[in-house]
C-alpha cells in the first residue's frame, strides 16, 4: 500500500465550473474530489479528529477518501458525517450527481440520472438523489423576514391525483402549505413583475401538513415567518389566529372568484403551478411518503434560481451537516424526510 505525500490541496479554492468540460478539468479523478472535500472540512488545514494534531496527513493512492494522522496514525474518512458516509459509490459519481442536480434547471429523475452516468442499478441512482435532497435542508435555516413594503403570501394546495377504482370522489391527495416572500420590483423590464403589478417572488417555504386546522397552518407560519410580518391569506378559519401570534394578518375573501385570487394572491398561485408542473414533468408524480423530500428540492432550487452556479458548493457544504437515509430507511416507512418546520412534515 503506497502513500501519497504530494500536496493535493493545491487543487482547492477553484472557481465554479460553468460547463461540463470545465467540471471534468477541475475534478478529473477521485483524488481531486477528495481534495475538495478535505478543504471544505478543514479550510485551514487538516486537524485529526482523534488527537487534535494539525499538519499534513498521509494520503493513500488506492484509498483517496481516507487520511491518516502522522501523529496517532489513526484513519479519518472524508465522507464521515456527510450524506456520503459509508458509501461504496466512487466520489466522482457523487460529484457528478451534485453538479447535475444543481445545474439542471428542472432537476433530474432517478431514471435520467442512472442513464446519464450508466449506473447498473436504479436503486443506486434513487438513493444518491434522495441523500442529496436530505442535504438540501439546512437545520439552521432562517425564517422569512420581509423588508419594509414587502409581505408574505400563505396558502395551501392539494398535490396528487384521483384514485381509480375506489369510488367516486375518493382521492389520495395531500395538503401542501406554502409561504412565499413577495417583493416589489423597481425595474420595468421584468415581464413577470409587470404582470403582477411589480410584485415578484423571493424565498419560499413548503411543507406537507396533515390537515387544514389552525394548529397545522398557524404552526407552519410560526416556524417559517418572522413575527411582525404582513401576511396575506384567504379567509379560511385556520389562519384566524395569526394576528394573536404577532403577525399583521390580511385575510382576503376569494369566494371562488379567480380575479380576486389574481389580484391579492397572484405569486403563491404561480408557485403552486410551477411546483405541480415540475412534479409531473420531471418526476411524473411522486408518492406521499417521499413528497416532503421533493418539496425540499423545489425550495432549494427556487430560492437559488438566480444563482444557478452557486448551488453545487452550497449543496456539498450543507451535506456536511445532514443526516441521510439508507435504502432500507426509504422503503420502511419509518424515515422522516428532514424539514426545518417542527410539527409538520411527511
Amino acid at each position: 500500500m503506497s502513500i501519497i505525500t504530494m500536496d493535493v490541496l493545491q487543487r482547492d479554492d477553484l472557481p465554479f465550473p460553468e460547463s461540463l468540460p470545465e467540471f471534468q478539468k477541475m475534478f478529473p479523478n477521485e483524488a481531486a474530489c477528495a481534495a475538495y472535500l478535505e478543504r471544505t472540512r478543514w479550510p485551514k488545514g487538516f486537524v485529526c479528529p482523534q488527537c487534535g494534531t494539525t499538519g499534513d496527513p498521509f494520503r493513500f493512492e488506492n484509498r483517496t477518501g481516507v487520511l491518516r494522522c502522522r501523529h496517532c496514525e489513526r484513519d479519518t474518512s472524508l465522507t464521515s458525517g456527510t450524506v456520503m458516509e459509508r458509501t461504496h459509490t466512487p466520489l466522482s459519481i457523487w460529484f457528478w450527481a451534485a453538479y447535475l442536480v444543481s445545474t439542471h434547471t428542472t432537476g433530474l429523475s432517478a431514471v435520467q440520472f442512472q442513464r446519464q452516468l450508466k449506473l447498473r442499478r436504479y436503486e443506486t441512482a434513487f438513493l444518491i438523489l434522495h441523500k442529496l435532497r436530505a442535504a438540501m435542508v439546512r437545520p439552521d435555516q432562517d425564517r422569512i423576514c420581509p423588508d419594509q413594503g414587502s409581505h408574505v403570501e400563505v396558502d395551501e394546495t392539494m398535490v396528487g391525483g384521483r384514485t381509480r377504482g375506489e369510488g367516486r370522489g375518493v382521492h389520495h391527495k395531500v395538503i401542501v402549505v406554502t409561504a412565499v416572500e413577495v417583493r416589489h420590483s423597481q425595474s420595468k423590464s421584468k415581464s413577470a413583475a409587470k404582470r403582477h403589478g411589480g410584485r415578484y417572488a423571493d424565498r419560499v417555504r413548503l411543507a406537507v401538513v396533515p390537515d387544514r386546522s389552525a394548529d397545522s397552518l398557524c404552526g407552519f407560519v410560526q416556524n417559517v415567518v418572522t413575527p411582525g410580518s404582513i401576511i396575506v391569506t384567504d379567509d379560511w378559519s385556520g389562519y384566524a389566529g395569526l394576528r394573536g401570534l404577532g403577525y399583521e394578518h390580511l385575510p382576503v375573501a376569494e369566494r371562488g372568484d379567480p380575479h380576486v385570487a389574481e389580484e391579492f394572491l397572484p405569486i403563491i398561485h404561480t408557485v403552486f403551478a410551477n411546483l405541480k408542473t415540475w412534479l409531473m414533468g420531471t418526476h411524473h408524480g411522486v408518492s406521499h411518503q417521499h413528497l416532503q423530500a421533493y418539496l425540499n428540492e423545489f425550495t432549494f432550487r427556487f430560492n437559488r434560481r438566480h444563482y444557478p452556479f452557486n448551488t453545487f458548493r452550497s449543496l456539498l457544504g450543507i451535506a456536511r451537516h445532514a443526516c441521510a437515509p439508507t435504502y432500507e430507511d426509504l422503503y420502511s416507512g419509518e424515515w422522516k424526510h428532514p424539514t426545518t418546520y417542527s410539527g409538520v412534515g411527511s
